[in-house]
């Protein structure tokens, strides 16, 4: 009569207590069982350790607990070190320490230390931090609850104005108009609020200086971008300027126009108009010598603004004009152009 014995694998799912273990344990008896049956096939520990996915070092591991523990030493242990450093410092210490953070319930440990060290405890930085943070994981020491009040300015809410969408497409002239404004200051004492409104597509700017800068002033200038640009707005973008909200932002709704606000402290993504407002602060207000009321800037700037779109080679157009870029590119957007060259 012949005897047929069972694998290693099922003989280790029969083993007392086999069913008791939680499924890590077993996955480690299953993993242990078929290292033993490639190594009796005569594949080394490197070999049948790679056909696994174990690392050879963990089998064995996990051998050695199995044999002197049984099954229970595949279970998961604590990997709290079993040498842990013990606190060198005094009781009076921590207590010295708890009094002025009671005291101080917002002070870290850089400035306790030095309030410890003028009443006379020799004591580090570092060693001030552990003892800190021993309390807090025996619950003497609790953080003090905060309040409402910030310091932080709270964000106001736009009811129309939203952040730009990253599958927002700008294709076309009037796909995306950067707004923004700038101080002009021609005397002591005298400033006075340039608008700049740059197409980023074809380049074209509108421009209008105003003695403040308002929501009213701004709604008054989207008035003078629609009437100036050559082509539809479908969307402006402005940073987060009070003068761009309000009023601003109800003629944008009205006029259909979609309204992006920049995140704060993040001008790199006006880039266009803020280019816009360097080369229009070199080469017009810098010099300009005529007078400075209202009227008569506004109507040399209106004359600036037809050399920049008309006469002005851009690089950015591979020196083309933005209206010879509209020309060869969006001939049905091409205005007629009513100032002469100057």
């Amino acid at each position: 009569m012949r005897v047929f014995g069972l694998p290693g694998v099922l003989c280790s799912f029969s083993k007392p207590g086999y069913a008791a273990l939680s499924e890590d344990a077993k996955e480690r008896s299953r993993y242990i069982s078929c290292f033993q049956s490639l190594r009796k096939q005569g594949l080394s520990g490197n070999k049948a350790s790679e056909v696994i996915g174990v690392s050879r070092a963990t089998l064995y591991r996990w051998e050695k607990r199995l044999e002197e523990e049984g099954l229970k030493g595949l279970e998961d242990r604590s990997r709290r070190l079993k040498r842990t450093r013990k606190p060198t410092w005094s009781a009076d210490l921590a207590q010295a320490v708890l009094s002025c953070r009671e005291q101080y319930p917002r002070w870290g440990k850089d400035k306790l230390v030095l309030l410890l060290q003028q009443d006379g405890w020799q004591v580090s930085t570092s060693m001030v931090g552990r003892i800190l943070t021993r309390l807090r994981a025996r619950g003497i020491i609790r953080e003090a609850p905060r309040s409402s009040i910030s310091t932080r300015k709270s964000s106001r809410s736009r009811p129309y104005a939203v952040r730009k969408p990253k599958d927002y497409s700008v294709h076309r002239p009037g796909d995306l108009i950067q707004m923004d404004t700038l101080d002009v200051r021609p005397l002591p004492g005298t400033v006075l609020k340039h608008f700049t409104a740059c197409d980023v597509v074809s380049r074209w700017d509108v421009l209008g200086v105003y003695s403040r800068a308002t929501a009213n002033t701004a709604s008054s200038f989207l008035d003078t971008i629609l009437e100036r640009m050559p082509f539809a707005i479908r969307a402006v973008q402005v940073d987060g300027g009070s003068e761009f909200e309000s009023a601003f932002e109800s003629a944008c709704e009205k006029h259909g126009i979609r309204l992006f606000v920049l995140p704060p402290r993040s001008p790199k993504l006006n880039g266009h108009v803020e280019r816009a407002h360097r080369t229009h602060t070199e080469e017009f207000y810098e010099v300009y010598d005529g007078d400075l009321d209202l009227p008569t800037l506004n109507n040399a700037l209106r004359k600036w603004e037809h050399i920049y779109n008309c006469v002005r080679p851009h690089q950015a157009l591979d020196r083309q004009t933005p209206l010879g870029y509209l020309r060869h590119c969006h001939p049905e957007m091409t205005p007629d152009c009513q100032l002469s060259h100057m």
